[in-house]
């Protein structure tokens, strides 16, 4: 994101110096008087205008200093709730949140700023952010993929309702990753019966992936893995079916060349049968 580029508000400047030249006798005389220390950096904080605040937070934020960064763009959000800076500093903090790590607290400042300002330039980028997020914490296949149906849910809203913003195209990309792991996923629980015979939950599984998971780089593996399930259920047609199903989109395959060979050694081929749920599925794969 492009950062702006500092504005110094003078006439906000010489408000402050004339406020704290009146005010610093009354300030000492109370700091003498208390036996509580007094935090400097907590008065000027409170006392900075809005594009101070907003300027030493994008400071911070190209300085690598995120946390700083955060605690300005906070500030403005207290302080200055109504300014145009407080607007700016939401998203801007969101995306510091993020840079940090901190993925639940940079949700809900996108998702604040969406459901406050969600026809502004920054909406697309607010809600690139919060798929980022999930993106960021997809986990391997072997785990719950919660995080990659939040992401492909984010990421397609920014397609979706910004197809002209600068991110679809990185939108659209991390949504086949995180389509992907959840063919994965249903492609581990599938071998998992398979290994255990339990034949129609194994099918069960890898038809979920060619149906739904067609242009992923499982598709090649469902295909093959339904023609072994099939083949050992004593269902020969099915099973051939899948065979020439993946023969037709994948000569080449390591998968087809396994597959037939399984086949043949039952004195069987691919041969489809136009009335199988296979057939009609195969007419929509389109690769990965």
């Amino acid at each position: 994101m492009v950062f702006e580029r500092a504005v110094q508000s003078k006439p906000a400047r010489a408000a402050l110096l004339a406020f704290s030249v009146l005010s610093a006798p009354l300030f000492l005389s109370a700091c003498m008087s208390s036996d509580k220390d007094v935090d400097l950096s907590t008065y000027v904080d409170q006392t900075d205008p809005a594009d101070v605040l907003y300027n030493q937070g994008l400071a911070n934020l190209n300085a690598g200093r995120l946390k700083e960064a955060s605690k300005k763009f906070d500030a403005i959000d207290r302080q200055h709730p109504y300014s145009e800076y407080a607007r700016k500093s939401m998203v801007m903090g969101a995306f510091a949140n993020y840079r940090q790590g901190n993925y639940d607290d940079a949700v809900t400042s996108a998702k604040r700023y969406l459901a406050l300002y969600p026809s502004t330039p920054d909406a697309a980028y607010a809600q690139y952010i919060v798929g980022l997020c999930y993106f960021r914490q997809i986990r391997d296949v072997t785990q719950d993929q919660k995080e990659s149906r939040r992401a492909i849910e984010a990421m397609q809203e920014v397609v979706t309702r910004w197809p002209d913003s600068e991110y679809v195209d990185d939108a659209k990309e991390k949504i086949r990753f995180a389509r992907d792991q959840l063919a994965g996923k249903e492609m581990q629980v599938g071998r998992y019966y398979l290994e255990r015979r339990e034949y129609i939950a194994a099918v069960k599984r890898f038809r979920f992936v060619v149906e739904n998971y067609s242009n992923t780089r499982h598709i090649e593996e469902a295909l093959a893995r339904l023609t072994e399930s099939y083949y050992a259920m004593g269902l020969t047609s099915e099973a051939q079916t899948a065979a020439a199903v993946l023969g037709q989109n994948y000569p080449d395959s390591q998968w087809y060349k396994d597959t037939y060979k399984l086949l043949q050694s039952g004195g069987l081929e691919p041969r489809e049968n136009a009335g199988s749920w296979l057939s009609k599925a195969g007419k929509l794969i389109t690769g990965a």
